[in-house]
């Protein structure tokens, strides 16, 4: 079985982390949810996490 995912970093965490003023990080875009469930989460659920957070202009390091 071939792995297709890109090769990404371990998390998209940036070491701005801030849920403020909504549920969503701005560092890294994620949902509070998905912060703490990174580590527990598939490759492929991560990549879908991955796809939408670039998409939308994450990781942000000066927010």
């Amino acid at each position: 079985m071939t792995n297709d995912l890109p090769v990404r970093p371990d998390t998209p965490c940036v070491a701005v982390c801030s849920t403020t003023f909504d549920e969503i990080c701005r560092g890294c875009g994620r949902s509070v949810v998905e912060v703490a469930h990174w580590v527990a989460m598939t490759a492929e659920q991560k990549e879908v996490v991955w796809q939408r957070i670039l998409a939308q202009g994450y990781p942000r390091r000066n927010t």
